[in-house]
């Protein structure tokens, strides 16, 4: 385990400051500092307000993560930040922190996928990632499907969101029953004591002629607005619970739907499924069902791996390490599009061998 690469990851794509640290395929530690509190009472978040809850919280994080795992920041083989999708602002936080800390250890930096990192994270529960991996990523922002062949070079995105991705729907859904935010965990909890029969919400873009792979929450979402808006206009009271679950089957059925087929077209006999929205429980449950039904094998991480985490950046990190990934290069910046086909961003291949020559060993003693 000792030659396995040691690798810290940072996480700042929206409203959580990740911090963890990760040896292989072992986890060391999982940090995690959260400003969604900041942004409940605007009802979403605020990017202003998350990237100044990251510079706040970024260094005593880091310094958290390092007790937790019991090692020295001298120690580590490599710094993995996200370098994107997800805000600009609050990425570029991560990525300034992620770049001054390797720049004063000498240590090489890798600027990897926020999505490419949430499929990774699984090797950290389940073990290395089966190769090709089917995965599903369902949170905030993304519903996507994708192939990984090899999660630190080659990801094909097969099927994505056209407008409302499933996380947003539960927000705004949240938010139209008056539940708060985030919406997902709420949601979730109140459907296990409603009835997901009681009103058939429509199953978006899975007619014969829709797209395959793709995603659409849009058109359930009003729906299911306008039908709350029609029992409150005839003075009749919101059956919440029975409306959250309905609504939740109709996202989750969908999901599962849509991969299941997906496995089976591509001949690939393991379904990872990763994202926030991954910690539904209606999710997880219906997806074992069908994967048994199908011949698949399913593999989820623990909730708390699914939401936005620095674990997952350090699991990918530590595999571009193994695998002799070039690093990333100083001028690495944030990019909040960056595309799924990209798992990480390279610099010019072995150029990090002089790079380090110039840094002080007093700025090194410095730190820790």
């Amino acid at each position: 385990m000792a030659d396995e690469p040691l690798v810290l990851g940072i996480e700042t794509s929206c409203d959580e400051t990740g911090v963890g640290v990760v040896r292989g395929t072992t986890l060391l530690a999982d940090a995690i500092a959260s400003s969604v509190d900041e942004h409940a009472r605007f009802g979403g978040v605020v990017p202003e307000v998350a990237s100044r809850a990251h510079l706040e919280a970024m260094v005593p994080t880091i310094e958290r993560a390092l007790k937790e795992a019991g090692v020295s920041a001298r120690d580590l083989d490599g710094i993995a930040v996200t370098a994107g999708p997800g805000l600009a602002g609050a990425l570029l936080v991560g990525v300034s922190a992620a770049k001054a800390y390797a720049y004063a250890l000498g240590k090489p930096l890798y600027g990897v996928n926020h999505l490419a990192s949430h499929i990774c994270v699984d090797q950290l529960e389940h073990g290395p990632l089966p190769e090709p991996t089917m995965a599903l990523l369902v949170s905030g922002g993304h519903s996507s499907l994708l192939l990984a062949p090899d999660i630190t070079s080659d990801v094909r995105p097969l099927g994505a969101t056209i407008d409302d991705a499933a996380g947003e729907a539960f927000d705004k859904i949240a938010r139209v029953l008056q539940l708060g935010f985030p919406g997902g965990p709420v949601i979730d909890r109140l459907a296990r004591e409603g009835d997901p029969k009681a009103i058939n919400f429509p199953r978006g873009l899975t007619g014969p002629r829709d797209a395959a792979y793709d995603f659409s929450f849009s058109g359930l979402k009003t729906a299911v607005a306008r039908w709350i808006e029609a029992k409150r206009n005839a003075g009749e009271e919101v059956p919440v619970r029975d409306v959250a679950a309905s609504f939740q089957e109709a996202v989750v059925d969908v999901l599962t739907r849509k991969a299941i087929r997906a496995c089976k077209d591509e001949g690939v006999d393991h379904l990872m499924i990763g994202g926030g929205v991954a910690a539904n429980s209606r999710l997880r449950s219906l997806a074992q069902e069908r994967c048994d039904d199908a011949g698949i094998i399913l593999r989820v991480p623990r909730p708390k791996l699914c939401t936005d985490n620095g674990a997952m950046v350090a699991a990918l990190g530590a595999e571009m390490v193994k695998r002799n990934r070039p690093a990333s290069d100083w001028d690495l910046s944030a990019d909040s599009s960056l595309p799924v086909t990209d798992p990480h961003v390279p610099g010019a291949a072995h150029a990090h061998a002089h790079d380090h020559d110039h840094v002080h060993e007093l700025s090194k003693d410095n730190l820790y």
